[in-house]
């Protein structure tokens, strides 16, 4: 997972001071009145010379920074107003705040947003814990989508101490503006013991970001009656809290209502904003029972922060209704829109209750026999819990799917590797994002080299999606045709960045998995798929020839990484962030003399997959452009020349390289990186792993091919990276294996299992073990054995701790990184399917 990096940068304004300086003279005024005449003649062209340099250099960074932020031309790859409830209203509305435990939101630049906090009262003497937003160290868990199709229905469990809450969804079409939606959340006791049942408090809110207008109606003792509301994208609306219940029953409960209204604060101040507003001590008093003291919101429809001028209203509301009571119990929110009201839906009940109910079991039935079509579990042998793993797998991914709007910042390429000019970020356009995402509780936003293997399980559920979810990234296209691989775009998204990861440099790439699903697309015949490309091609063309020509390596038909890190004293080999594989080891010297085996390899895949989809839509321009760079790419000559290291036995990167590289403790520094014998020099790096793969993972070789026996007979070996749980990203018998990287920078892929290669390795596999030539039989036994290694541990990991992670230790197969983590490890439900 490429997380971002930092690099110290200076201002433009340095280099306009340093030119007034000059301009001025300063201390060149020196020396008797002789010499003051050709003293000044001399400064003049110095002044010049400087004035052109300078003025010469900001020209070229303002047209390289006007380029880096500017919108690529090409038309765009999806209809226009494609988000728009006119042109897709069942997508319209949705879970696209993936970073709270339950919310929806409109697929809209300023949406209508909603949500769900909770906190158990009395478990502690100060305010209770708030859960909002998903968080690593929260201690919630294990949570996630039971079922969830992407569209119109979703089934959630979430396990918070004591307490299991069900968050439940369905959405009902109809009218001009997205149709009605209705949620039911449950909550009950972990245990069976129920003697002492805690006090909980549900907070619903409503959020909006604009000129939209709430009126809330409340009735007895501080409940909403409901909400009315009306915005020019939703028309009229109202949402209506129901009266509280007992789980699967239509007896009340009773409840203690607070109701608090304001301005709203910005979106990531919301959580903050409720516990601040927790301070006021209640009673709930339910008939018959002994009354208990509670934390509650202020308890009025005062609106705060709403001064005589109206102050505030130009940001927009917030309105949070507080329901507490004694669980066991279920609470529905309904939301209608008024245009689904009209006409002849008029007669139509309110989705609540027993008609709820029906709509949530009927989805839930349709959700089971679709997945079992789609991807035939039970047919192929697997048992009815690693069913409920694939379920869960492509529900967690469904679930995560966000929509965001926002401008990134983008650091411009000068067009000197490594240069010292001073050139500040630049905000891109404001652009909107539709996109699946790694990790709900670490990585909420969109990762490019993510999507590719995101969309490859989205793409057999729902084309459609996917469609979506590429025309959007092609959508971030800039005059160069750049993509940044790290999409931060919206205060939410912002929120949860570290301020150094935030900027985006337009010279460095990601490995360009989108190609993966295009491929997918272009076997598959489907006619949508089809129109769909034929409009994304000039993006798709752009992107890619922005790829290959700007990441060219040192030699004809090599390529190398930009971006790499600076050899820094405190790291033992400096990260590659841009080819995704971070820490995985690379030359011990930077230099631009590198050769990087997987960015040859990515771009052999793309040129492959470039001329194929032009020859189908008749691109003969293309086809011809890229056809020669394709057959030169996939020559096995080409890639011994420059990647087979015969000491190795395999292949590998080239570069400036020693592995005579340690940390040692050297205080007060801590721990500093020493080079000793052999010196670097220029030769093949000794890493074994992933990336010796490359070429077979991407099915480059012939299967006749002499280099596939010797990439088997590692893959295959448990000293190098076989593992009873998957292939290990670095080879055991690496001197880097296991290897920090810094004092503070553990081991990433430097031994850990990774769901998204090992995914590619069993494709590959698969792939050689179908075709004819030697080594076919090998590559199948090796598939169905690596398949049982990886799905039987991520069955087990999840069935001890109720999450996918973000990778699996080579050693014991625990779980390790982040989680849920429902971004690539998702693939394990086309492992189990093998569908590759």
């Amino acid at each position: 997972m490429a997380r971002g990096e930092r690099r110290r940068r200076g201002t433009p304004a340095e280099g306009a001071r340093i030119a007034e300086r000059v301009v001025r003279g300063g201390p060149a005024r020196r020396g008797g009145a002789a010499r003051g005449a050709v003293g000044r003649a001399a400064l003049g062209v110095v002044v010049l010379s400087l004035a052109l340099g300078l003025s010469g250099f900001w020209l070229l960074a303002w047209h390289r920074v006007r380029r880096a932020v500017t919108l690529h031309s090409a038309p765009s790859a999806l209809p226009p107003d494609s988000s728009s409830p006119a042109v897709a209203p069942d997508l319209f509305w949705g879970t696209y705040r993936p970073h709270v435990y339950f919310g929806m939101k409109t697929r809209s630049p300023k949406p209508l947003l909603t949500g769900l906090m909770w906190a158990q009262q009395g478990a502690t003497a100060g305010t209770p814990k708030l859960r909002h937003t998903c968080e690593q160290g929260d201690g919630v868990g294990p949570y996630g989508w039971e079922f969830h199709d992407g569209l119109s229905f979703g089934r959630q469990h979430i396990q918070d101490g004591a307490l299991r809450l069900t968050t439940e969804f369905v959405k009902r079409p109809g009218g001009q503006h997205g149709g009605d939606w209705s949620w039911r959340v449950t909550v009950e006791p972990q245990a069976s013991d129920t003697s002492a049942l805690p006090l909980v408090s549900l907070f619903f809110y409503v959020v909006t970001d604009g000129k939209e207008v709430l009126v809330p109606e409340v009735g007895a003792k501080g409940q909403l009656k409901f909400i009315s509301g009306h915005s020019s994208e939703l028309g009229d609306f109202r949402f209506t809290l129901m009266p509280p219940t007992h789980p699967g029953d239509t007896a009340p409960k009773y409840s203690s209502y607070n109701v608090f209204w304001s301005s709203n604060p910005g979106l990531p101040l919301l959580t903050e904003m409720v516990k601040s507003r927790l301070r006021s001590w209640f009673q709930h008093r339910p008939p018959g029972a002994s009354p208990e003291r509670y934390l509650g919101l202020p308890g009025s429809l005062k609106w705060e922060d709403r001064g005589p001028s109206g102050q505030g209203q130009g940001q927009g509301q917030f309105l949070i209704q507080q329901v507490t009571l004694k669980v066991p119990f279920s609470v529905e929110l309904v939301f209608e829109s008024g245009s689904a009201r009209a006409g002849e839906r008029q007669a139509l009940a309110q989705l609540a209750g027993s008609l709820l109910t029906q709509a949530l079991e009927s989805h839930a039935e349709a959700f089971r026999e679709r997945f079992e079509k789609t991807f035939q579990l039970k047919k192929k042998g697997l048992s009815s819990e690693e069913q409920v793993l694939g379920q869960a797998a492509l529900s967690g991914l469904l679930g995560g799917i966000g929509y965001f709007y926002g401008q990134g910042l983008v650091l411009a390429d000068m067009g000197v590797e490594g240069s010292e000019q001073k050139v500040d970020p630049a905000l891109f356009p404001p652009v909107p994002l539709f996109t699946a995402v790694p990790s709900r509780s670490f990585f909420p936003r969109g990762f490019l080299w993510d999507e590719g293997f995101h969309q490859l399980v989205v793409q057999r559920w729902d084309p459609r999606l996917t469609r979506e979810a590429l025309g959007h990234w092609l959508g971030l296209l800039n005059a160069d045709g750049w993509i940044g691989r790290e999409q931060v775009l919206g205060d939410e998204a912002r929120a949860r960045v570290p301020p150094e990861f935030l900027v985006q440099r337009a010279a460095h790439a990601n490995p360009p998995t989108l190609l993966l699903p295009v491929a997918h697309m272009l076997e598959g015949g489907d006619p949508a798929d089809f129109a769909f490309l034929r409009r994304a091609f000039p993006r798709l063309h752009a992107w890619f020839s922005w790829i290959y020509k700007s990441q060219a390596g040192p030699v004809p038909l090599s390529y190398r990484w930009r971006g790499r890190d600076p050899a820094l004293p405190t790291l033992l080999n400096p990260k590659t962030l841009p080819s995704g594989l971070d820490d995985y080891p690379r030359a011990s010297h930077p230099s631009a003399s590198e050769r990087h085996l997987d960015l040859r390899c990515w771009v052999a895949l793309g040129a492959r997959v470039l001329v194929r989809l032009a020859e189908q839509l008749g691109e003969a321009e293309a086809a011809a452009e890229l056809g020669p760079l394709a057959a030169s790419l996939e020559a096995e000559e080409s890639l011994d020349e420059l990647h087979w290291a015969p000491e190795l036995g395999v292949f590998a990167d080239f570069g400036n390289h020693t592995k005579a590289v340690q940390l040692k403790p050297r205080p007060p520094q801590g721990l500093v990186r020493v080079v000793g014998r052999p010196h670097p020099r220029l030769q093949y790096v000794d890493a074994l792993g992933y990336i010796s793969l490359f070429p077979m993972l991407l099915r480059l070789l012939d299967p006749n091919s002499s280099r596939l026996g010797p990439l088997l007979d590692v893959l295959a070996d448990s000293r190098h990276l076989w593992s009873p749980f998957g292939l290990r990203s670095l080879a055991a018998s690496s001197p880097f294996y296991g290897q920090r990287n810094s004092e503070h920078d553990p081991p990433y892929w430097r031994g850990a299992v990774w769901l998204n290669v090992n995914y590619l390795a069993l494709g590959a596999l698969y792939h050689y073990g179908h075709l004819e030539g030697p080594h076919r039989a090998r590559a199948a036994k090796l598939h169905s054995e690596l398949r049982a290694n990886v799905v039987g541990n991520v069955w087990r990991q999840y069935q001890a701790t109720g999450f996918l992670w973000e990778q699996y230790s080579d050693r014991d197969g625990r779980g390790m990184g982040c989680r849920p983590f429902q971004g690539w490890t998702s693939l394990v439900l086309l492992a189990m399917a093998e569908d590759y």
